[in-house]
């Protein structure tokens, strides 16, 4: 690696092969490394665990015990949460947990034992450590991936956040000034990204009225960050779900976590009441027909698969 002495910008990077590559700017796509964000530039990581402490993942493929399946289920164990893959031709299993509250020995067990059928392959461990570099955007480095932060699997973003990123960087592209009000809006527009989908990761876990294990004793009590308190507090006061321009997760998002864990307005917002209760009931009878009617239509997940993309049988033979 070699750095201007004087405004510290990557000038070139060395290749185990012995090459030397050049650049005005570099993407960092290093993973949790940061061999350029962090191990070159010392960005800095802000550690998010004392509010996800979730720090260790087992994964594990198995045979599916029965066919199909038109969603991932996220189940509630001991210590963490387990995720269950439905493909076309392996279920994919993994038990994300804290070993504040477990042992690595323990969590592997434990996610063999809820399998459906034997494994396919040895469980793969992987460790990860939940929060957001300092600054993505350092001098002419810009971090992407998971050199850049990472938010655990709860909600899979970590695609969408790449995404954000590239979508961004090409929205604020430097020429060789390399502005500094470019880069700061950069880390201003992502680091707003990972806070709101941490706070909606966080509301999974503190909104539990689970507390027979340490583990969920600690996150419905752990103090959470002001930022979710707010939004928070103000559904349980009228309903009212805080929305921005950014941010991934829509109004439906927030309301099934909020009253599918017992988190439920005192009152109604005052412009519900803008309708009358037969105008009501007719709006909701409405929607309701409207559902039924195209679910009628709709064929089934493994009828679909079926008919458009058929899983090759060699393949399945082969997996």
């Amino acid at each position: 690696m070699v750095q201007d002495p004087i405004s510290g910008f990557v000038q070139s990077v060395a290749l185990e092969d012995g090459r030397r590559l050049e650049a005005d700017l570099f993407i960092d796509c290093s993973g949790f490394r940061g061999l350029l964000i962090e191990e070159t530039l010392k960005s800095g990581y802000e550690d998010w665990s004392q509010w996800l402490p979730c720090d260790r993942a087992w994964a594990a493929p198995c045979a599916a015990a029965e066919p199909g399946g038109a969603y991932t289920r996220a189940t509630a164990r001991e210590a963490g949460w387990q995720w269950r893959i439905p493909l076309q031709h392996r279920v994919g299993n993994g038990y994300v947990f804290s070993t504040r509250f477990t042992d690595e020995d323990a969590a592997r067990a434990l996610l063999l034992r809820n399998l459906e059928s034997p494994p396919l392959a040895e469980p793969k461990m992987l460790r990860f450590t939940t929060g957001v570099r300092r600054k993505s955007w350092n001098r002419n480095v810009v971090a992407i991936g998971l050199s850049s932060g990472f938010l655990e699997p709860l909600e899979s973003t970590s695609i969408h956040l790449i995404q954000l990123a590239i979508t961004y960087l090409i929205e604020l592209m430097p020429d060789l000034s390399f502005r500094p009000e470019d880069e700061a809006e950069y880390n201003r527009m992502m680091g707003r990204e990972f806070e709101v989908i941490r706070d909606f990761l966080i509301l999974h876990y503190h909104a539990t009225e689970r507390d027979d294990t340490p583990f969920w004793r600690y996150c419905r009590t752990m103090e959470i960050p002001p930022s979710l308190r707010a939004k928070m507090d103000l559904f349980r006061e009228r309903g009212v779900v805080v929305t921005y321009n950014q941010g991934f997760f829509l109004e439906p998002s927030w309301v099934a976590v909020y009253l599918g864990q017992g988190v439920v307005p005192r009152d109604f917002d005052p412009l519900a009441a803008r309708l009358g209760d037969r105008q009501l009931a007719e709006m909701f009878d409405g929607v309701k027909r409207e559902v039924g009617e195209a679910a009628a239509r709709t064929p089934s997940h493994q009828a679909f698969l079926d008919a458009f993309c058929p899983f090759p049988a060699r393949a399945m033979a082969g997996a």
